[in-house]
């Protein structure tokens, strides 16, 4: 146990409080279109950002101090575990996630490395067993040491590939131990800065092959949970591949990875890539791929992932829209990809900002399933498209050629005039929710 947290009682849904401290929004057992609001959103806490983040960005190191600093010997990594379980019994959050590296130290070599996972990874699971928190997904950190800065899978050493292969597998037997639902594999260095030392064809053909690996370990471990790609343009590779929803369905693809492979999708990132997070969420539940969700949100003045928690409830919205349109969540969720100001240094601060962002998801969520039971928006698209119900039109996509098509036009005299798009009636009609 520690004293991190002393003080601070489980936080209630209390709508009349006014504490910062109290859920307004957010009650678990509401029901949102036939599910508990708890299972509609599936809150995860990320346990990087919560208690392996230090609080300092590119300019600046350290602002934060806690009991578990440093974080490089085991002690101090159950004492970490201790304070995230208990931050998790305050918040009432059914999951969390983590990277091996957010949980204990690396070690000198992969033997040791190895050790302190599986020795951490016990110590989480008796964690579990006291508590109601579960495992959303967990990740490999194969972006931050030093042999990573040429890529991971697709490093050209073929030892810093073996070592992910190695990594990759004793993140996932982790993951299977403590009942995770998900895999997720974010190549934060899959790319690269110039084709002058490139051969981005050889790179490609790397990280397909090592995600067919993945693939195939999954099922030879029995792991149930769906293996999940989290897209992330430019930064910090100045060319990823893995830039959107649309690059790694292509990839998904080319590597016969059709109903093996979903995507786990950020907000800050779809925002990097020039998106709208609900652009991406759309575009995934086209594709069937949609998995899961980070949710954050970028300072738009900086241009960089800035990682803030969600405070934009019409945006939240949107984005809930598309996830029930879809038909929700399966074994994802919505974990909180989030972090405190550098300046928030207080264990009260921590709290406070995933208390706000569970309420700024509750309220969006209400207000998407509101527009769906409405059925405003979608009836406004469907008659936007109504023309392409006609039979003669059905006809022009399935069987009509050129030709035919250009003798229809000259026959009917057809001399279309624009029509309005009403985008601004919309945008009222959405403001009415939210």
């Amino acid at each position: 146990m520690t004293n991190f947290f002393d003080g601070i009682a489980p936080v209630i849904y209390n709508p009349t409080s006014d504490s910062d401290l109290a859920f307004r929004h957010y009650n678990p057992d509401e029901m949102v279109m036939g599910k508990r609001m708890e299972d509609q959103l599936r809150f995860a806490v990320a346990y990087w950002h919560s208690f392996a983040w230090e609080g300092g960005d590119p300019f600046g190191g350290r602002t934060f101090e806690r009991p578990w600093y440093p974080q490089d010997n085991m002690a101090n990594a159950k004492l970490k575990a201790d304070a995230a379980f208990e931050m998790f019994d305050i918040l009432g959050q059914p999951y969390f996630c983590f990277h091996d590296a957010d949980i204990c130290p690396g070690g000198s070599n992969f033997a040791e490395y190895k050790r302190n996972l599986e020795e951490i990874i016990d110590y989480l699971a008796e964690k579990m067993e006291g508590s109601s928190t579960k495992l959303l997904w967990g990740t490999a950190n194969m972006f931050t040491d030093r042999r990573f800065m040429s890529g991971a899978a697709t490093n050209p050493d073929p030892d810093v590939f073996a070592w992910c292969a190695a990594t990759v597998k004793s993140c996932m037997d982790a993951t299977l131990k403590l009942g995770g639902q998900n895999y997720v594999l974010w190549g934060g260095r899959e790319g690269y800065e110039t084709l002058l030392n490139t051969d981005l064809v050889k790179e490609r053909n790397q990280a397909g092959r090592f995600l067919q690996m993945v693939v195939e370990y999954k099922k030879k471990i029995g792991f149930d949970g769906l293996i999940l790609i989290e897209p992330k343009p430019q930064e910090p590779s100045k060319h990823q591949y893995d830039y959107d929803v649309n690059t790694v369905y292509s990839f998904i693809k080319e590597f016969d990875l059709e109903g093996e492979v979903a995507m786990n999708i950020e907000q800050g990132h779809a925002i990097l890539a020039g998106h709208s997070f609900e652009h991406e969420l759309a575009m995934a539940a086209a594709f069937g791929i949609l998995g899961s969700i980070d949710m954050n949100k970028n300072d738009y003045q900086s241009g960089w992932d800035t990682d803030q928690f969600p405070t934009n409830v019409p945006e939240v919205a949107l984005a809930y829209y598309e996830i029930l349109k879809s038909g929700g969540f399966t074994t994802g969720g919505t974990n909180f990809d989030a972090k405190l100001r550098r300046q928030s240094l207080d264990a009260e601060d921590l709290i406070a900002g995933h208390v706000g962002a569970m309420d700024v998801c509750a309220r969006g969520l209400k207000a998407a399933a509101a527009m769906l039971e409405d059925g405003g928006l979608e009836a406004a698209r469907d008659a936007r498209y109504a023309g392409w119900d006609t039979d003669v039109n059905k006809a022009m996509l399935t069987s009509g050629t050129l030709e035919s098509i250009a003798a229809r036009v000259e026959a009917e005299d057809i001399n279309p005039q624009p029509r309005s798009g009403r985008q601004e009636r919309l945008e009222n009609y959405i403001n009415r929710f939210v």
